[in-house]
């Protein structure tokens, strides 16, 4: 048997930056990570195209939250406890500096992922933390006041118990026989594949500020939209795809969506229209963009409107006009199903929300059982929020540790 103050079930984001926190907050515990791969930190290796979307520059607690579909409620508190500026003074003591970008992602300034693994491997080793990979945990036990967790024939034993697994059934499915409920994983960030002819040709065109509704529910989103090979993506989809998660399982990925590309109203965009009918009467609707669209989009939407290349605007009917109204305010895609975004795989599920206390991250239900990271119901939209809830919960986690 194998004798350790805190076992780490977990060898990704949350469950190393919990790690590295008790260690230095209690120098003389025994911290043991138990990983079932044999790599460690593959998620953050991937992350932000391998440069490690490590926050977000949002540093109000009540608007950082607006970006977690599940657990936005919960995390207001822990939010206040440790948070972006937190985080980015963590990094730096540790000689890492972040930098923001345009959209307020932020990435190490190195621009590569590989920073923040050598930060937590080099801190980890230092700290005397014990990483033992391909340990595939098998039984969780709670003990009289401590908790035995097995590894193939190996027994281990520890007073705190942290779980920082992210989505992985075969520890939802042990925390289950200790009572917990989990809800089950669906994808939460994901693009959307639709085949259209008005979109087949222009895979790269970037419209910067549309509005998209899912047709038949309360689901909507705004911000900028990239057309792909497959079909749509960028935040606008993304945030969509991570609010939606739940309703948009249970539709099987099929659904119709109403994109606004200009946000403005069909009233509104019909006046324009037919004032630019008199400005530009001798010119072609083809090849006179408007609203600061992209031409090629544009031009698609103007032949989707029963236009051709050569039509004037002088000699454009009624009908013509509104149905390129109803392509720029109103038009309606069919969604078929749904592409993984890159290699981040996020999925809503996991610890019902309301066993944990979110003070500490403890189970409400065992005493010295913890969770971090996206083992909980937690998750976001993309753009460094998942990361910023492992760090939160995984620093209080090791704070409470420490008490």
């Amino acid at each position: 048997m194998i004798q350790a103050d805190v076992i780490i079930i977990g060898g990704g984001a949350a469950g190393f930056f919990a790690a590295i926190n008790i260690a230095e907050l209690n120098p003389n515990f025994k911290v043991i990570i138990l990983e079932r791969g044999k790599d460690v930190l593959t998620k953050v290796k991937v992350s932000g195209g391998g440069r490690c979307n490590v926050t977000h520059a949002e540093f109000v607690p009540s608007e950082l939250v607006k970006n977690y579909p599940r657990g936005q409620k919960e995390l207001l508190g822990p939010f206040h406890q440790f948070m972006t500026g937190d985080t980015i003074e963590w990094f730096e003591k540790r000689g890492i500096e972040l930098k923001i970008e345009e959209d307020g992602r932020m990435f190490p300034v190195s621009d590569s992922s590989q920073t923040i693994i050598d930060c937590f491997l080099n801190e980890s080793k230092r700290l005397g933390v014990e990483v033992l990979r391909s340990h595939s945990v098998k039984v969780i036990e709670k003990l009289d006041n401590a908790w035995k967790v097995i590894v193939n024939d190996t027994e281990f034993q520890s007073d705190k118990l942290i779980i920082a697994t992210g989505s992985n059934p075969k520890i939802w499915k042990l925390l289950e026989d200790l009572g917990h409920t989990t809800a089950n994983a669906v994808p939460s960030l994901f693009t959307f594949n639709i085949k259209d002819k008005r979109i087949k040709d222009i895979p790269g065109v970037v419209a910067k500020d549309v509005e998209i509704k899912v047709l038949d529910t309360n689901l909507w989103s705004e911000g900028p939209l990239l057309i792909t090979h497959w079909g749509m993506s960028a935040p606008a989809i993304l945030k969509l795809s991570a609010f939606g998660a739940l309703e948009l399982a249970k539709r099987n990925y099929k659904f119709e969506i109403e994109v606004n590309f200009i946000r403005k109203s069909f009233e509104d965009c019909l006046q324009v229209l037919k004032e630019l009918k008199q400005e530009l009467s001798k010119k072609t609707v083809f090849n006179s963009t408007q609203f600061n669209m992209p031409k090629r989009l544009w031009r698609q939407l103007v032949l989707a409107s029963g236009m051709d290349v050569e039509s004037r605007w002088a000699d454009i009917n009624k009908k013509q006009l509104e149905n390129l109204v109803q392509q720029l305010t109103q038009a309606v895609f069919d969604v078929d199903g749904k592409s993984t975004f890159k290699e981040e795989f996020v999925t809503a599920g996991g610890i019902d929300l309301r066993e944990v206390n979110f003070k500490t991250f403890e189970s409400k239900f065992h005493k010295g059982l913890y969770f971090a990271g996206e083992v909980l119901n937690i998750d976001a939209v993309t753009g460094g929020f998942n990361f910023q809830n492992a760090w939160t919960g995984a620093y209080i986690v090791a704070q409470n540790i420490n008490k």
